[in-house]
């Protein structure tokens, strides 16, 4: 039987022309360009692919681990919950001497190492009206307003967006704002003596964020009155409790008992000594496991790099290739693996702590305040991220 060979023309129509390749060599030339463009989009798949594969090894894995747990450890005994906590003290202390130093660039020049005076100095220089810490009255009566609670119940001082826009607000009309028992609640005529410096709406505008700002850094590490540790500013995780009963009363949509469950809880918290520092604090062995991780990937990935590369082949660009811990989906899953660990060490010491208040019930108020709430929003965003990527 005879082989018979054939060479196919493709035949294009362009403005009612026949166009076909003149020679079988134009057809060879266009059928290995198609070649080409399908070799490039396969590799360029092949890329992607591999960029969003995982490469760890049993090493990796460990190492993640390791980290997560020592991490979690660290969680457990340094961190613990607002006033047991060792690694807490270091950072009032820090929040403490920040508030001098600010104090300082504005002008003080009283005691150095005295923290309520600083702070007196920059509760006049940046004075708002709406710092009622407590009183009789509607205070009392409607409010419930406390020196231990006020910071918290006072929308402008709430670290958030929506904080930012009552203080502008209640300096403008001089007015306060409160949320109270799933209420917003809004007092005019504050203080009489207040007014907001600025000739002109913009200039106005700069000094209202300025005294904001500045108020917000004079009560980050408590009032000038305060016995002890004092009461700082919230949590900004906790204070959208505020924000959500506020926007719904703004647009006169009615507030659930969810809602006022979870922002009585968040006062509790808050009553409990869990502010902003304590936040911080939250974020310090998260932080460290984060750094630890990338830092065992690159390492890991350096003496690879060197035992497998010829010297005459070495440049800094491929080794920071090599080594660069961000952006590849390797050490994203080293990282997913080690604050899940954290997490889970994290999650299991506050809900035995949990059950163990509780007497025979659930002290979710216990369980709250030894969750770390830094870790789980981290390790939330890697299983986002891990799903993104198998998608």
């Amino acid at each position: 039987m005879e082989n018979n060979k054939a060479v196919l023309f493709e035949l294009n129509i362009e403005n009612d022309r026949c166009i076909f390749p003149n020679t079988i060599s134009d057809a060879i030339i266009d059928a290995n360009k198609e070649l080409k463009d399908l070799e490039d989009k396969l590799n360029e798949t092949l890329e992607t692919i591999r960029l969003l594969t995982p490469e760890c090894d049993k090493l990796d894995y460990i190492l993640s681990v390791s980290s997560g747990a020592l991490c979690g450890i660290m969680d457990v005994f340094l961190v613990g919950k607002p006033g047991e906590s060792p690694l807490g003290d270091i950072t009032d202390k820090w929040f403490a001497n920040r508030t001098i130093d600010f104090a300082k660039i504005c002008g003080y020049t009283g005691d150095k190492n005295s923290l309520s005076s600083a702070i007196k100095f920059l509760e006049k220089k940046f004075k708002i009206p709406y710092d009622q810490s407590v009183g009789g009255g509607i205070f009392r009566e409607l409010i419930d307003l406390t020196p231990s609670n006020h910071h918290f119940k006072s929308l402008g001082h709430n670290p958030t967006l929506l904080g930012l826009f009552f203080s502008i607000l209640n300096q403008f009309t001089n007015t306060s704002d409160f949320v109270s028992n799933g209420e917003l609640i809004s007092l005019n005529n504050s203080d009489g003596k207040f007014e907001l410096q600025g000739k002109n709406i913009p200039s106005k505008l700069f000094c209202g964020i300025a005294n904001w700002i500045g108020h917000l850094i004079s009560d980050v590490a408590g009032s000038s009155s305060s016995k002890g540790r004092g009461m700082g500013i919230p949590s900004p995780i906790w204070a959208w409790s505020n924000d959500v009963i506020a926007i719904k009363a703004k647009l006169n949509i009615p507030v659930t008992e969810f809602d006022k469950s979870v922002n009585e809880l968040a006062l509790k918290l808050f009553e409990k000594g869990y502010d902003v520092r304590f936040q911080t604090t939250q974020a310090i062995p998260v932080f460290i496991n984060e750094m630890v991780v990338r830092l065992l990937y690159s390492i890991r990935r350096l003496i690879g790099y060197y035992i497998s590369i010829p010297k005459k082949d070495r440049s800094w660009g491929l080794l920071w290739k090599s080594c660069e811990p961000f952006s590849n989906a390797t050490v994203k899953r080293m990282l997913t693996v080690a604050h899940g660990t954290f997490c889970i060490i994290d999650i299991g010491e506050a809900t035995i702590r949990g059950f163990e208040k509780g007497i025979g019930s659930f002290n979710v108020v216990e369980f709250l305040m030894r969750l770390n709430i830094v870790g789980v929003g981290r390790l939330t965003i890697s299983l986002y991220g891990e799903a993104k990527r198998g998608i």
